[in-house]
This record gives C-alpha cells, structure tokens and sequence, in this order.
C-alpha cells in the first residue's frame, strides 16, 4: 500500500511527532511511505530521512501562497499516485479532499487531533477553517481521531459519525524511559540539586497550555514548600512569552522557576522532572506529553481535557481547567503520598500507548479502507 501523508511541517509538536513515529512504522512494516510537507526545513525531518521515509517538500512560499502551491501538490500527487492520502491537522484535512475529484480511486483519510477548541485564542481564519471542515469531512473516506473526546465533539458539530475511527497516540517506549544520567545532567545544567523536588510545564506558549494557571499554582505552592522549583519547557513567541515572565516576576518566582525555550532532547527534560504538569484548557485531543512523561516514570497532574484523564487513570491526578488551586492541591497530594512506583507508572503507557499499537491499528485502519470495506470499525 502506498500511503502520502500531508503536513504543514516537521517542526517539533505533538502532531508531527506523531505523523514520524507513524511513517517509520508503517514504512518498517513493507509500506511505500511518503510525506508532503508545505515548509520544509523542520528539525523532525532528519529522523525520517535516517529510517528511509521519502520526504516530498511542496515549498510553500507563505500563509497566501494559494494557486502556485496547489499546482505544485496536485503535481505531487499524480506523479506519486499514492493509494491513501492522509492529512494531518486542518489545513492539510481540507486539501486532501479538494484532490479527491482528480483522484477517484485515492482514498482520503484525515488525522484529528483536537478536541473543544477555545477560538478565542486566535484569528478569524481558524474559526472559518474549522467550519468549513464541518461542511467537507462528509467527503473523506476516513477520519482519525486521537481521542475519545475529540470523536465526540467533532461529530457534534457535524462530522459523519460512521466514518469517524479513534486510534489513540503512540508513544516510544524505548526512546521514551527513565534514565538517572539524563536526569542528573539536566537539572545540574539547569542549577536543580537532587534535594530539590523539580515541578515542569512541557507545552509550547500557546494561551490554550494555560501557563497563567500553573505559574499562580507555583506560587501558591511557595507559599508552604521551600524546596520545589519550576520549569516551562518549550518555545513560542517572544511577545506571549514575555507576558508569562511578567506575570512571573510579579507572582514571585523569578528565582525559582526556569525558562527552557524548545528542548530538542525531551526523554531527558521529562527524566529531570519529579512531575509533570499538563493544565490546558482546551483543544487538546491525547497529549504526547502526558504519555512520554509517564513512560519516563513520572507522576502527572492533568486537567479534565481530551483523554487526559483517560491517560493517566489511577497513576496521577485530575484536576479541573482554570484552576490553580485545585492544581496546587493536587500537586501537593503526590508529593506527600507518592502512591505509584516509576515502574507502575510507566507501565500503564507500555501496555496501553505502545508505538506499536498506534501503528498496527493504523495499518488496520488503512487497508480496511483500501480493500472496499464501506464504514470504519470505530473499535480500533
């Protein structure tokens, strides 16, 4: 089976590591993989390349670079003449279903990974994006939720419940797992002794990661323990960024909370970490995050968003969105008790979130669908 994967980029996500961790199995696994990527460059590009997945740069030149680029995938498309077109994220979704008309016999499957979106947080283009989305899913052949969640909100706002399957992330265990020399290397470049317990927000700055609630958390946190620092680990941009170390500085924490940028080596981030923190409010669909966290054997506190819950089960805590004392209650209740081992912890990951997994019902998935099967198994 040929598959063509479409992407925006290989730039470090959740989604993109996804889509890599995804085409290295099935390619491992005897498929003829390729990726389109409208901006090449991504750092992520290089492991594909390594394992032997064909990349396909579509050379956006811009957000309003329209007829060009569609000329240039078109193109890409009928010289690769791929059996499953698999979008990945909105945009992507949106285009594989325009080229359907050219390509009758391609089947087209879309990749979801969101659940109740706050549109809030951005410009008006996302809005109408997602609602045209609404009008064009009944035109995929598949679509592919990573949650749960996400499933159930998407078919609330309009998309085809029969063609709607749920195959959660994979995470990579063997990349993913704990390591005592990474972690004494991070936190002694970061300044952390072992007697100090280290509380992290991995999440890019993005409104919808809630970094607000966890800084408030943090210093409630202060408050009580002398001993605990905190770090946010992950980019975004300068502006945003700017107006978290603000409210920081005014919340006391400068001297004890650190600043990271994009971390390029994540096992051994998580592995300095005593726990970890994902306190979103909305969007999120199965958080990478929370399952490479865990794989590395450290506890999480979560909010009640997407299937984080689901994610964590009994070896953490669930909290709801937007509030830090509830965060920092939480927090406080896993530091006296420590109820779970790193071994259990990282267990619940290996058996329920393999890479494996991910990838044998995704190819599943796909051949169902390449083979004629008229509706999708929403058991997978």
């Amino acid at each position: 089976m040929k598959i063509f994967f479409l992407i925006r980029s290989l730039d470090y996500g959740g989604a993109e590591r996804q889509l890599v961790l995804l085409s290295k199995g099935l390619h491992a696994r005897g498929h003829d993989v390729v990726v389109g990527i409208f901006y090449s460059g991504g750092p992520l590009e290089k492991e594909l390349l390594e394992a032997g997945v064909r990349i396909r740069p579509l050379n956006k030149r811009g957000r309003w670079e329209v007829f060009g680029f569609l000329l240039r995938l078109l193109q890409a498309v009928r010289e690769e003449r791929p059996d499953v077109l698999h979008g990945y994220l909105s945009d992507p979704n949106m285009l594989a279903v325009l080229l359907k008309p050219w390509f009758p016999s391609m089947k087209v499957v879309w990749g979801v990974r969101s659940s109740n979106l706050d549109f809030g947080h951005y410009d008006w283009l996302v809005w109408v994006g997602f609602k045209l989305s609404c009008r064009l899913a009944k035109f995929a052949d598949c679509i592919i939720a990573n949650s749960h969640v996400g499933r159930e909100y998407h078919m609330s706002q309009g998309y085809p419940f029969e063609k709607i399957a749920v195959i959660r992330n994979g995470i990579d265990t063997e990349r993913f797992c704990p390591d005592p020399e990474a972690r004494g290397r991070i936190r002694s470049g970061w300044g952390v002794t072992e007697n100090e317990t280290l509380i992290g927000l991995v999440a890019r700055l993005d409104p919808i990661k809630d970094h607000p609630s966890f800084l408030k958390a943090a210093a409630l946190l202060m408050e009580h323990r002398k001993d605990v620092r905190f770090v946010c680990a992950g980019g975004g941009p300068q502006p945003y960024r700017q107006i978290l170390q603000t409210l920081a500085g005014t919340l006391g924490l400068t001297e004890r909370l650190i600043w990271t940028g994009t971390c390029h080596d994540m096992p051994a981030v998580f592995n300095a970490l005593d726990i970890a923190i994902s306190c979103s409010s909305s969007g999120e669909g199965l958080s990478n995050v929370i399952g490479e966290a865990m794989a590395c054997g450290v506890p999480c506190v979560v909010t009640n968003v997407g299937d984080s819950a689901w994610v964590v089960g009994d070896r953490g805590d669930v909290v709801p969105t937007k509030d830090p004392v509830a965060l920092k209650n939480a927090i406080e209740r896993l530091l006296d008790q420590r109820p779970h081992t790193p071994a259990e912890i990282r267990l619940c990951i290996v058996e329920r979130l393999s890479a494996e997994t991910l990838v044998v019902n995704t190819e599943r998935a796909l051949l169902t669908l390449f083979c004629g099967s008229p509706s999708v198994n929403h058991a997978f």
